[in-house]
């Protein structure tokens, strides 16, 4: 199966405001959100809140909080509590979600609550699956603090915590009330976890916009120095895709799983790891690497778009070493992948840059050979 987005300045999906900054709408069967991308919205996050909530939990991490949460706390405008998720992949985990809801049980949580997440993309994804099953389900306003989160995370309403065995393999669909992006909160990110987030917009890049590819590709040094309207065009087009992709296929049975280009394979390398050595990011970018191996083994990708690709994903590195990484294990772990249907592994591979195909139908031996070689590269 293949898809190839066609990038628009504007879709049915964006609405131009303040300066051409835009609001992106989530359109699914059940409901319709904003997505608002605006340097200081955090200013905005009151009128998100619905007038007859009860009381609101702004769940965050400390470090998190540390930096923005004042700026935030003044603006809610409503009675709140402050609970903290104390962040890393190895504590998403399931015991942390049932630690929150009793803290929102203690502090007067109700169904009539509401919870605003605040943080990285785990946060996102652990407090949005918080409020999916919290007294069956309440609302959540998204405002994700990283790079990754920003681009991916936070959009779309998926959320989930992991097991040993992998990744967000327990989870819900839960549209948020709103997303609230404010690209200013990204000058006190860290380098490590900012690159992070760019490899998730390579994959946009990729998977359905050559422009934003080629943005990403020759501009790498005003990418890396924060250049305002880079920054704010590369979250604009990777939210647009993220919006048109959700709005067409929210819980994720057709064209939305091109997302998962880099996926499959990277979820495979965080698991193996323990969650303890990549960020999500980085096991994406490894992951690209080895889909677009792939791909051109499979004969789907061009040599040139092959070295492009790559290229451009080694420009952002570097990369956590994998030394001492069993290729066979990773292997292995590809069958225990959420998106594994009936024993047989779907990819999303390459076709060109901007343009790719999912299947099953895959050599064994060329999976093997592009997880060594990509290990290697």
């Amino acid at each position: 199966m293949r898809w190839n987005l066609h990038s628009t300045a504007a879709s049915q999906f964006t609405t131009w405001y303040n300066d051409c900054m835009p609001s992106y709408f989530v359109e699914t069967p059940a409901c319709r959100y904003p997505v608002s991308v605006e340097r200081g919205g955090l200013a905005n996050v009151r009128q998100y809140i619905p007038e007859r909530a009860g009381k609101v939990f702004l769940i965050s991490t400390e470090d998190v909080w540390q930096l923005h949460g004042e700026a935030l706390a003044r603006e809610i405008g409503h009675p709140h509590e402050i609970l903290f998720f104390p962040g890393g992949e190895p504590r998403k985990r399931l015991a942390e979600v049932e630690t929150l809801a009793e803290q929102m049980v203690a502090r007067g949580g109700d169904r009539s609550s509401v919870i605003v997440a605040f943080g990285g993309g785990i946060l996102t994804d652990v407090a949005g699956f918080l409020a999916a099953i919290f007294m069956r389900g309440i609302p959540v306003i998204q405002i994700p603090t990283t790079l990754l989160a920003q681009v991916d995370a936070a959009v779309g309403g998926k959320t989930g915590v992991n097991l040993a065995c992998g990744k967000n393999l327990l989870g819900s669909f839960h549209q948020p009330l709103a997303v609230i992006i404010d690209p200013a909160v990204l000058d006190t990110l860290p380098e490590r976890e900012y690159r992070a987030g760019l490899f998730e917009i390579i994959k946009h890049g990729v998977i359905a916009d050559a422009d934003l590819f080629w943005l990403m590709s020759r501009e790498p040094k005003r990418v890396m120095s924060h250049a305002p309207d880079v920054v704010d065009r590369m979250i604009c087009d990777s939210v647009r895709i993220k919006a048109e992709l959700v709005s067409g296929d929210e819980k994720e049975q057709d064209r939305r799983r091109i997302l998962n280009f880099g996926h499959t394979f990277g979820h495979a390398l965080e698991a193996e790891t323990g969650y303890s050595q990549f960020l999500h990011g980085e096991a994406v970018a490894w992951g690209m690497k080895a889909a677009t191996l792939l791909g051109a083994m499979e004969r789907l990708l061009s040599s040139e778009d092959k070295g492009e690709i790559l290229r451009c994903v080694n420009s952002y590195g570097p990369l956590p070493p994998v030394a001492g990484v069993d290729p066979a294990r990773i292997a292995a772990r590809l069958k225990s992948d959420k998106k594994t249907v009936q024993g047989k592994i779907h990819f999303v591979l390459p076709e060109r840059i901007g343009a790719v195909k999912i299947t099953a139908d895959v050599h064994e031996q060329f999976v093997a050979a592009a997880i060594e070689e990509a290990l290697a590269c």
